[in-house]
């Protein structure tokens, strides 16, 4: 994929400086600085410790950082530090401007309801109130990531893997977020789940015109979603480009040892 990178507008979406989390002496990330603009999807990669999963987190407001600021820009143009704003209004943001997409749909399901109600309670969360519209909008979300309305009643726990991350995308996109958060989305499904997930991923990106910020440690499945890519070892980056560009022609010697690792197997 190639990013149009825009100069002066639209303004960017999500603006981070310097962030950084410690946890005692062991650093989770340091000094990342960098922008996201509307529509654009940001790849994190490298291997498990590099920071990426902590990052994550930070940006997503549910993680408090040691230093550095993670600003958002509402839809009514405001420009909000995640970290400082009231809790009341971060978890109003949580809702309705941006979402999480976790690696293990269960953690973003819950179980013990209907797949309707998963969908239907996020609806209510933002103010909807008319059961008929909750219905018929859960309906129409099961049909768009490909799950038979016929399960709008079933229970997530009767779900394959594969139902349930769909299960947890339209659960998270229901509400149309500006952007997006995946913490390895197809990780942990079989090949062929994976493949259709991410052709269901990359039509909702272009369709929605999402943001996004997707963590992986699969350079196939960044190189298939991400305009631009960040290359993060021991908690710090140490590259970072277009995409194609940071793959195709690597400079840092780390990011050369990942994408040989790949080529190789």
């Amino acid at each position: 994929m190639t990013a149009t990178m825009p100069i002066n507008d639209p303004p960017p979406l999500l603006t981070v400086d310097g962030l950084t989390k410690h946890y005692d002496r062991h650093v989770g990330c340091a000094a990342v600085s960098f922008t996201l603009w509307p529509g654009e999807v940001l790849g994190l990669v490298g291997e498990s410790g590099s920071g990426k999963t902590t990052l994550l987190a930070c940006l997503a407001g549910r993680l408090t950082p040691s230093a550095g600021a993670v600003r958002f820009r509402t839809r009514a143009g405001a420009v909000v530090d995640v970290h400082r704003v009231a809790e009341p209004e971060r978890r109003r943001l949580m809702r309705t401007e941006w979402g999480l997409v976790h690696q293990t749909p269960r953690d973003g399901l819950r179980l013990d309801v209907s797949a309707g109600a998963n969908i239907g309670e996020r609806l209510l969360t933002a103010g909807e109130r008319h059961y008929g519209r909750i219905r018929a909008t859960a309906l129409d979300w099961l049909a768009a990531v490909e799950i038979d309305q016929a399960r709008i009643d079933h229970r997530p726990s009767t779900f394959s893997g594969g139902m349930q991350q769909r299960l947890q995308i339209a659960r998270t996109l229901v509400n149309r977020p500006q952007l997006v958060y995946m913490d390895e989305p197809t990780g942990g499904l079989d090949v062929s789940v994976q493949a259709r997930l991410l052709d269901l991923l990359r039509r909702l990106v272009s369709d929605l015109g999402l943001a996004a910020v997707l963590v992986t440690h699969d350079l196939g499945v960044v190189r298939l979603l991400s305009d631009r890519l960040i290359v993060m070892r021991a908690g710090r980056v140490v590259e970072a480009g277009l995409t194609d560009q940071v793959l195709d022609d690597p400079q840092h010697p780390y990011t050369q040892l990942l994408v040989s690792s790949v080529l190789s197997v």
